[in-house]
């Protein structure tokens, strides 16, 4: 009863300090704190915009793109640029890595600020998933998902544990999501320290355990159909141990196979780790769908 009377109290103090504070605002604050709008750099060799007039334009662009409230209906509501000028800003500043770069120092700024005493210690832990999104046939990224039904787009977050997303990128429906969740904790360029990441059932595999434990992270994941899952013993000639555990136990490792494979493991892992080959790409060696199968073509009778 206590706690839902300090909400009730602290839900009005914020809306008397910041009553009607629109997203748009929020925006201009954080790049007059943070000024992420150094990352967008246009792509020609000479540009004569002044500061001021780029600053808003990109804040609109921004702001216009992400809500989905589109630059031409965003024109039409401000007034003073036209669709045209926000039109020349997209196209010549922002650029895929310049967004990526601006969204790390956001969630880098929201780290700093954080009070230990509110928010506690830093995390090392994160969550990934994947989600849905409709989009046109047009779209040259468009499946029809299986699993959902419809056709669209996937997007998949890594988000830590008190919701600030480090990584986002958008995927096909028939993407491997372990390739998915790897990826972003590669490649999250932010200052968090990634340790563990939980996933649900369709972002884990036996490789993803193996890569992930090559890597040093931890993965967490929450196993549908754990009632079938088996446990592998960790040596022959014992088959009476772990009396608890026989429902479970299959067979032994086969450490022989793993010190035969160990150089080809590291090369692989080595090689995701400094992003020389797509994380999609070296999966798929390690999958039955990816052996190539030799038809020969049948003999012709005379």
């Amino acid at each position: 009863m206590a706690q839902s009377s300090h909400l009730g109290r602290l839900k009005t103090e914020i809306l008397r300090r910041w009553r009607m504070t629109s997203l748009l605002d929020i925006l201009k604050e954080t790049d007059l704190r943070v000024d992420f709008s150094e990352f967008f750099k246009s792509v020609s060799t000479r540009e004569t915009l002044d500061p001021e007039t780029l600053q808003k334009r990109l804040l609109l662009c921004l702001y216009g793109l992400g809500t989905n409230t589109g630059l031409k209906r965003l024109s039409d509501e401000i007034g003073d640029d036209n669709y045209h000028d926000l039109l020349y800003v997209k196209r010549r500043f922002i650029q895929k890595d310049q967004l990526r770069n601006a969204i790390s120092c956001i969630a880098n700024a929201i780290f700093r600020a954080r009070s230990p005493q509110i928010w506690g210690e830093g995390t090392t832990a994160c969550a990934s998933d994947s989600k849905k999104f409709g989009s046109w046939d047009q779209n040259l990224m468009t499946e029809w998902h299986i699993r959902y039904g419809g056709r669209g787009v996937m997007i998949y977050w890594h988000v830590e544990k008190n919701s600030v997303c480090i990584y986002s990128q958008l995927k096909t429906c028939s993407s491997s999501e372990v390739a998915a969740m790897i990826e972003g904790l590669l490649r999250h360029c932010t200052e968090m320290k990634v340790e563990k990441n939980y996933v649900d059932s369709h972002g884990q595999s036996e490789v993803a355990f193996a890569f992930c434990h090559l890597l040093n992270f931890k993965l967490m994941p929450r196993l549908k159909r754990i009632n079938v899952q088996k446990l592998y013993r960790p040596s022959t000639g014992n088959n009476d141990a772990y009396s608890n555990l026989q429902p479970v136990l299959t067979r032994a490792i086969n450490w022989d196979l793993i010190r035969q494979q160990y150089d080809q493991m590291v090369k692989y892992a080595t090689a995701l780790r400094l992003g020389m080959a797509e994380t999609d790409a070296i999966l798929k060696r390690f999958t039955r769908g990816n052996l190539v199968t030799v038809h020969t073509p049948p003999l012709k009778r005379n």
